[in-house]
């Protein structure tokens, strides 16, 4: 499946958009997990050992999530509600450095595996040739993320990790960005299928699996957190975990790796412009800029932004950023300014915010003549394109 990237929101970093597994219990702690996550199983057992171990009774649901009908995952407020009629405790959920859910109602237990996003080949596969290669990824998911900040690529968007895994597996892609467990489980499923795993760099690639609890259950959570001590202590939580865990090499890789932090804007952190502004008044005119910053942000363009967003910014893993989908006449509202603050603050993916001012002006003066505005004898500069609330029309030039 190749689809276009819309926008990746909080409840694909956080649940993987699958659906929770409770049931109404009779008797103890209510215990979710995440039935479309690869560790499913694992969870279970790790949950079972804690509670054991704790003293404390526990009963596994059966009741799905309310996500209120829509196909966009779950959101970290369904999940809390989940988590107040449902469920006292989700075991197997999903956090890192720069998506944490500390802005939830949400409590959360140590982790108990910590585990990675590789890149995955098929073993014996021929050394790259220089051209461009195929990479597989899950659609709305760090994946594609991290793929989106991979060089000379085209991409694979496939809806889940199995089949983001089957696209390498079938030939489709000569390499993947997954979860490592999803490559586990997949080896599981096709003892006969065994991939090359190799550590990925990108402040999304690192994550952990905790247990996740609902409001005014403090004192599990500190009960659990205790026990997971005592079994990190005995050497017991190793052996639940044990193949599931990244290679050595890999783990040690990751344990380097700089915490990062949202790159995209609409779960950017409060310090960073999140969302591109809406102008309320048609203010001043589009601001000039000059043919030579065109043709220098045509190459930056086509350096540093073509491989997510398009070579003829039609869109790839990453919006459209001319034509109807991204500026509609008569229906556009965002403006110059906006959308020159959003880029330079949250661009390029990889590098957010690390071009020069210069650079940036290139570009905002490149996205403008590719959207029907006409070069002048005047530069733009950043400070003009700041301030600027001009709605920007959208109309691809013939």
């Amino acid at each position: 499946m190749n689809t276009r990237l819309t926008s990746v929101t909080v409840a694909s970093l956080l649940a993987v958009g699958v659906a929770l597994t409770p049931a109404t219990a009779s008797a103890g702690v209510r215990v979710c997990t995440l039935p479309g996550s690869p560790t499913t199983a694992l969870d279970r057992a790790v949950a079972r050992e804690v509670f054991r171990t704790a003293g404390i009774a526990a009963t596994f649901n059966t009741r799905g999530v309310d996500d209120n009908g829509d196909d966009d995952g779950i959101s970290a407020s369904e999940l809390t509600k989940s988590l107040e009629r449902d469920c006292d405790v989700i075991a197997g959920f999903p956090r890192s450095a720069i998506a944490d859910a500390s802005g939830s109602k949400m409590t959360f237990s140590q982790g108990y595996l910590r585990s990675g996003y590789v890149s995955v080949s098929l073993r014996d596969a021929p050394a790259p040739s220089g051209a461009k290669e195929t990479i597989a990824a899950t659609y709305g998911s760090p994946s594609q993320l991290i793929a989106a900040q991979q060089t000379n690529a085209r991409f694979d968007l496939e809806n889940t990790s199995e089949k983001t895994i089957g696209a390498l597996a079938a030939g489709r892609a000569q390499r993947a960005i997954v979860w490592y467990p999803s490559v586990v489980a997949y080896e599981r499923a096709h003892p006969k299928q065994r991939f090359q795993v190799a550590a990925t760099s990108s402040p999304y690639s690192d994550w952990q699996l905790s247990f996740a609890f609902g409001p005014g259950k403090d004192a599990l959570q500190q009960r659990i957190d205790a026990t997971l001590s005592q079994l990190s202590g005995n050497g017991r939580l190793a052996s639940l975990t044990r193949g599931w865990t990244l290679p050595d090499g890999i783990a040690q890789a990751a344990a380097t790796r700089v915490p990062g932090r949202f790159l995209d804007g609409a779960i950017a952190s409060a310090q960073r412009p999140g969302f591109i502004k809406v102008s309320t008044s048609e203010g001043s005119g589009v601001p000039s800029f000059d043919q030579a910053q065109v043709q220098h942000g045509k190459k930056l363009y086509g350096d540093a932004c073509a491989k997510c967003h398009g070579d003829q910014l039609e869109g790839n893993t990453a919006p459209a950023l001319s034509g109807e989908s991204f500026a509609p006449e008569g229906k556009s509202h965002i403006t110059v300014g906006g959308i020159f603050l959003y880029m330079s603050s949250n661009m390029p993916a990889d590098r957010p915010g690390k071009m020069t001012a210069q650079e940036y002006e290139d570009l905002m003066a490149f996205l403008l003549y590719s959207n029907g505005y006409d070069a002048s004898k005047s530069k733009l500069t950043a400070e003009i394109a700041n301030a600027s609330k001009a709605p920007l029309i959208a109309g691809p030039r013939k």
